[in-house]
């Protein structure tokens, strides 16, 4: 079964952003200290194993393996350009483990993990609860599950523009809050709280946002995209409604992330994998913290 991402056009495209991903994501780098901020929650904890999921350039692992050097942390991710990119931000008196394969299908033992941490991953997967559920099969109970998405307001100046236009917008779907938190109760993790957070980003114009976005790989994904931009016609329109949006000579570009923390739970604890209905799952026993 297809699912909903072209993995190959995934690898390709963050293989290609590889090089210079680091200095240009701007965003994903705020992203990954806040959530790198969290990880004092274990307290003085030592972790023995850290899974950075989804590693890209590696400048998280380099920094947990700095924190805690007696503990082994394993950098995977699918492209492997990018794992190319972990020995610059680590030294080799601290190696850190490096893994080509896709955060879906882990290639490691059951319970294997005393901390997992992906940032900026899990907007690509096809299948997000089954995904969480391969999470905490390698997550020790009690262990650490830090984790950040994009969410639906993600790019939506962008995405309002294309359907002003009359136009399919090239850009991926991204899950609601609610949706990251049910799957993480179906795959059974333990006390999960989730944040939300909007960044807004300014750009001088429209082709330099969409020069960013093939530069960090995020662009879109789908099997069913449409190739190309369509035209030169097409690009003026979209520009064309995008630039009633510019206030102070730049345009705005809104980014959610969504992040969200839970423990392995304990052995045995039920989990909801396989057709569970995510809806059936009530709110208020998410908390959602948003700021």
């Amino acid at each position: 079964m297809t699912g909903l991402f072209d993995r190959r056009h995934l690898r390709r495209a963050f293989g290609r952003a590889a090089p210079n991903y680091a200095a240009v994501a701007a965003l994903q780098r705020e992203a990954e200290a806040r959530l790198l901020e969290q990880l004092d929650y274990l307290d003085d904890r030592q972790p023995g194993r850290i899974l950075d999921l989804g590693c890209g350039p590696g400048r998280a692992a380099g920094a947990m393996k700095k924190r805690w050097p007696k503990a082994e942390v394993i950098a995977l991710d699918a492209a492997l350009p990018m794992l190319r990119e972990v020995p610059r931000h680590t030294r080799f008196w601290r190696p850190v483990r490096r893994v080509n394969a896709d955060v879906s299908q882990l290639p490691l033992a059951d319970q294997c993990a005393d901390v997992i941490f992906s940032s900026l991953c899990l907007q690509w997967v096809d299948d997000l609860p089954a995904t969480l559920s391969e999470f905490r099969r390698v997550l020790r109970p009690g262990g650490l599950l830090l984790l950040s998405t994009f969410g639906p307001a993600t790019l939506s100046e962008l995405r309002d523009a294309y359907l002003a236009c009359g136009e399919v917008p090239p850009l991926s779907p991204f899950a609601q809050i609610q949706q990251v938190g049910d799957a993480m109760l179906a795959a059974g993790f333990k006390d999960p709280v989730l944040e939300r957070d909007e960044y807004t980003l300014t750009y001088p114009d429209l082709r330099s946002l969409m020069h960013e976005l093939r530069a960090i790989g995020a662009g879109d994904a789908r099997h069913d995209r449409p190739r190309g931009l369509g035209g030169r016609g097409r690009l003026q329109r979209v520009t064309a409604h995008y630039e009633a949006l510019r206030r102070d000579g730049v345009l705005p570009s809104t980014w959610e992330v969504i992040t969200a923390q839970a423990w392995g739970p304990a052995p045995g604890a039920p989990r909801r994998d396989g057709g569970a209905d995510l809806a059936s799952f009530p709110a208020d026993r998410i908390p959602v913290r948003r700021r």
